[in-house]
């Protein structure tokens, strides 16, 4: 199934996810590696544009993955999850959302501040605009700083969001992680909500 059901996530949810976060590991890595002094100048060249590129990527697939997230149905909490712990994912959930989309934009920032004025290659095919920002080393170095910090504090949440699903999966045994891996089925076989709350269709915010 393509959309959310009361049940599980769609196809579409799961892809964008996955995708995503392939992404963002992909752009720590590639980030992590530019950095390095001792590289060759032509080399790290190559790896900031491909983080660059990444990164655009990752900032289109990640309002496109907000949008999807604001439209959709939310899926029933699976059975037995404590409204603690209901309410802690949806929150790290919105957050890790933003960050999807301002982590690459202060990322942007900083290419668009520096006054080596750097054209951004997107894959060697277009060129992308810089922000409409001032040029001096004090913007660049606040973007720059912006962008690492937010950057760590994604990927901190990232693993907590990792582990709470394999605690959730092989500890607990309900299922959180399948639900992301495996496409909602025609059939709706969701348990109560917290709080009391009736079985049923939720506009909007795809949460865990």
């Amino acid at each position: 199934m393509l959309r959310n059901r009361e049940n599980g996530f769609g196809t579409v949810t799961i892809v964008l996810h996955w995708t995503i976060v392939l992404l963002i590991l992909g752009l720590m890595l590639v980030g992590f590696a530019m950095r390095r002094i001792e590289l060759d100048p032509a080399l790290q060249f190559s790896l900031y544009q491909w983080h660059k590129s990444l990164g655009f990527t990752a900032l289109g697939l990640a309002l496109l993955r907000a949008l999807w997230w604001l439209a959709e149905r939310t899926p029933q909490p699976v059975p037995g999850l404590h409204p603690f712990e209901y309410a802690a994912a949806r929150q790290t959930h919105g957050i890790l959302i933003l960050l999807g989309v301002i982590v690459p934009l202060a990322g942007w920032a900083v290419a668009s501040a520096s006054t080596l004025n750097m054209p951004s290659f997107y894959f060697n095919i277009i060129i992308i605009p810089h922000l409409p920002l001032p040029q001096s080393e004090s913007a660049e170095a606040f973007w720059a700083r912006t962008h690492a910090l937010l950057a760590y504090v994604m990927l901190v949440l990232v693993a907590i969001h990792a582990v709470a699903a394999l605690y959730h999966q092989f500890v607990r045994g309900d299922e959180v992680l399948i639900r992301m891996l495996r496409s909602a089925s025609s059939r709706s076989d969701a348990g109560p909500v917290p709080g009391g709350e009736t079985n049923r269709p939720l506009a909007g915010r795809n949460d865990p």
